[in-house]
């Protein structure tokens, strides 16, 4: 009787292990593949314009703009992913849209930079974020990429004024990346900048 409890929980615990998704590791089951075929009858959402600072301090308060539409009104989810050298590729997050934005929208997504999984990031440090649009069909927008540099000493990171269409007023924000970061360095059992 314990042999048999103790087989049970060792398979429950490899088929979490199997199918839990780690930070780092692909997740090719959540991943879309934006440009691919429609679904009959329907129309892929659209991001028309985007617009982002590439630049920033450790714990910048980033702000991605976005405007999409589509032409079927069921867009459902904003997709983020983020890749960074010496890291890899980090799992998808996913911001959930208001019924008022099923249509279109033209407003930013928020992510706060300052991870709780990194005391720190290196000078220099490169990611790149990379922002679709799914509908409840399950039709991916095209992708959009932001390459950002964290850097000290930014001069008026925060006075800048974005470019056409994201110029005329208060955005509303649509929701906020929840992406922690990983300095490399801290994850090998560094604990100095050297």
């Amino acid at each position: 009787m314990k042999i048999n409890r103790f087989v049970g929980i060792l398979l429950i615990l490899l088929t979490i292990t199997i199918f839990m998704p780690y930070q780092g590791w692909s997740q090719p089951l959540f991943h879309f593949s934006g440009g691919a075929q429609p679904k009959p009858g329907t129309h892929p959402p659209v991001i028309k314009n985007s617009f982002a600072v590439d630049r920033g301090q450790y714990g910048y308060i980033w702000k991605i703009y976005i405007e999409a539409e589509d032409p079927d009104g069921d867009m459902q989810t904003i997709v983020c992913t983020v890749d960074q050298p010496g890291y890899g590729h980090y799992p998808s997050d996913w911001i959930y849209l208001k019924p008022q934005y099923r249509k279109n929208f033209k407003g930013y997504i928020q992510w706060n930079t300052f991870s709780q999984k990194a005391s720190y990031l290196r000078e220099w440090t490169q990611i790149t974020l990379n922002v679709s649009v799914i509908d409840k069909a399950g039709n991916e927008s095209n992708s959009v990429v932001f390459p950002f540099t964290f850097e000290g000493g930014v001069k008026g990171q925060y006075q800048y004024k974005p470019p056409a269409p994201f110029d005329q007023g208060d955005l509303p924000r649509l929701g906020y990346v929840h992406i922690d970061l990983f300095e490399p360095a801290q994850m090998a059992g560094g604990d100095s900048l050297n």
